[in-house]
């Protein structure tokens, strides 16, 4: 990432301050000034090393200078001194909490660190703040964040910011090789993937690639993937998929391949529930039961299931059950705005107008504590494919 890529994001924090208010100024702050104009200067003529030098003296001096943090982390990354750089950002974060370039670039950090598990709580953060700063960052972050939660098993949540780099950037060998890894299951980071299973990742990835851009050359790079691995599990699962977002009265085909998954891999959980789900949505309630219910049997902790046979259960008469099942998924994911959605709905057609009282104020509070953005991403959080928020 280039240096003034990243130091332009000083534009995206809040207003940095030459130190906290009140801070007494006598003699050492003479010599904070004077670090601070050098470290300026010095930045200011492209000589890296002597600004490291003067903003590690400045933040020594004084260690509320928020805006030395900022550069000394910053100048340190582009150095490739991920540690400094991670040591900075960490305390710029404390000084500044709400910046989210700060906490996406302490990712970044701890990312090259290999502190991975820190990385995504990090890169979590910064993208819940609302902004981290300008496209190049950003992009950084969606790619770093998909390959964690890929690297930790959590495949449908990084479905969500490949998309996002899929429809907005050609394809790259990192970009398909991250799809790849998704699709076919495979909790690794590219440099871990197997010398033997390379070339099957490559040629998964460029189609699930263009699937999530949506591109028409993604049918014919599915059919041809299918004939060349009959038996892969995850590729019909991702051919359908693609056929469902598509949308243009595919559904019935993307049903035929989710089938034809199951038949693969039977214990296919999310081919099982993107067939429930469609049913549904459809209203064929009672062709959707069983299907959420070998979901249920398949996965008892994922919320996704229990909602989708509640659901189907409730429309085909049995609402006792129903509601039994929508209870589970909300005790499962309490954080889940489509599931306490979900379950008020239910209690106020069953006639319990008090229990969807309950429901809504929950769900009123749930709203208020996440913000706007909690009814797009926060059934992403707890495993639901891409389709499923919409009850």
């Amino acid at each position: 990432m280039a240096l003034r890529s990243i130091l332009a994001l000083a534009a995206f924090l809040p207003p940095l301050a030459a130190g906290s208010p009140g801070v007494a100024q006598p003699a050492q702050a003479v010599s904070f000034a004077e670090a601070s104009r050098r470290a300026g200067a010095a930045r200011a003529g492209g000589d890296v090393p002597e600004a490291i030098r003067w903003y590690r003296e400045g933040v020594r001096l004084r260690p509320s200078w928020d805006e030395g943090w900022w550069y000394l982390g910053a100048l340190s990354y582009e150095r490739g001194d991920s540690e400094e750089a991670a040591r900075a950002f960490a305390r710029f974060v404390e000084l500044k909490p709400d910046s989210g370039p700060g906490w996406a670039l302490l990712g970044l950090s701890n990312f090259q660190q290999k502190d991975y598990e820190a990385a995504l709580r990090d890169l979590t953060r910064g993208l819940s703040l609302g902004t981290v700063g300008n496209a190049e960052v950003r992009d950084a972050v969606y790619y770093h964040v998909a390959l964690l939660r890929t690297r930790a098993g959590q495949f449908e949540l990084a479905v969500e910011p490949l998309s996002v780099l899929a429809r907005a950037k050609p394809e790259s060998p990192a970009l398909v090789t991250a799809c790849g890894l998704v699709l076919l299951r495979m909790p690794y980071l590219p440099d871990g993937v197997p010398v033997e299973k390379r070339e099957l990742v490559q040629a998964v990835g460029g189609a699930t690639c263009a699937g999530l851009a949506l591109q028409d050359s993604a049918g014919p790079r599915f059919e041809e993937l299918l004939r060349r691995y009959p038996k892969t599990p995850n590729l019909h699962y991702g051919y359908g998929a693609y056929l469902l977002r598509k949308g243009d009265g595919n559904a019935a085909a993307a049903i035929e391949q989710f089938e034809k998954e199951i038949e693969v891999a039977p214990g296919a959980i999310y081919a099982r529930l993107e067939i429930a789900y469609e049913l549904i949505r459809d209203g064929q309630h009672a062709r959707a039961v069983p299907y959420a219910e070998q979901a249920v049997e398949i996965a008892p902790g994922l919320f996704a299931a229990h909602n989708a046979l509640g659901r189907a259960l409730f429309e085909t008469g049995q609402v006792e059950k129903g509601i039994a099942e929508l209870e589970e998924a909300v005790r499962l994911a309490p954080g889940s705005v489509q599931a306490r959605t979900t379950l008020a709905g239910a209690y106020a057609r069953a006639g319990r107008p008090a229990d969807a009282e309950r429901e809504r104020e929950a769900l009123r509070k749930l709203q208020e504590e996440r913000g706007p953005s909690s009814r797009s991403s926060l059934a992403r959080e707890q495993g639901v494919p891409r389709e499923k928020e919409t009850p």
